[in-house]
């Protein structure tokens, strides 16, 4: 099994799952965009890939959601920016019609704690639709059942972060461990009715960007 891995904090804890899982599996890592062309080529068997581009692809009831703010996709004071690391994000800021510079992952987290000029874009869509954000899919080529089995044990299970690894992130990304677990309580993975209502919505609106 070949999996595309983002290496944001966000998927931390479904990583730590695969892990720990008794499958044999490959790891093939790159930010977001970079997942995507992964994902489209067939090199890897499944990745978690941009909302944006999972349109007709076979996609399981699994992304990266956030509900009311999500603090790692900001639009920052600065001239009109698109973020190259990104696919789903940089259309959203222009389906919100919100100018200036899109940062997304890690360094967005980072930035979000360092200073307030930028805007949350998860913020700025709920306010407007009530809806919560769906950022990315987790979508296969093959091994169906395997995934099916896989995910569906993953959506059901609690996860707990290590408390060593918690500090490790802190140090790497130079934010505090209330801050790592502040913003991983503000993600979720599991795709329910108006996640999915959601995710038609933005396509339909980013229809043309």
């Amino acid at each position: 099994m070949v999996i595309g891995q983002i290496e944001y904090l966000n998927l931390l804890p479904f990583y730590l799952f695969i892990k720990k899982s008794n499958y044999k599996i490959i790891f093939k890592k790159g930010y977001p965009s970079q997942i995507n062309s992964l994902f489209y080529q067939k090199k890897v068997d499944s990745a978690f890939i941009s909302s944006i581009k999972s349109k007709n692809k076979h996609c399981l009831d699994a992304g990266i959601i956030a509900n009311k703010k999500v603090l790692s996709v900001l639009v920052c004071e600065n001239d009109n920016k698109t973020d190259i690391e990104s696919a789903t994000s940089n259309i959203l800021s222009k389906v919100l019609k919100v100018k200036g510079e899109v940062v997304i992952g890690d360094k967005a987290l980072k930035r979000y704690y360092e200073n307030n000029n930028c805007k949350d874009l998860a913020s700025i869509w709920f306010e407007r639709y009530n809806l919560p954000f769906v950022f990315a899919r987790f979508c296969i080529n093959k091994n169906d059942k395997t995934y099916k089995t896989l995910l569906n044990k993953f959506l059901k299970t609690k996860i707990k972060i290590p408390t060593y690894l918690i500090q490790k992130e802190s140090t790497r990304l130079g934010i505090s461990n209330k801050n790592i677990k502040e913003y991983l309580n503000l993600i979720y993975y599991k795709m329910g009715y108006k996640e999915k209502k959601s995710l038609k919505l933005f396509l339909k609106l980013a229809k043309g960007i």
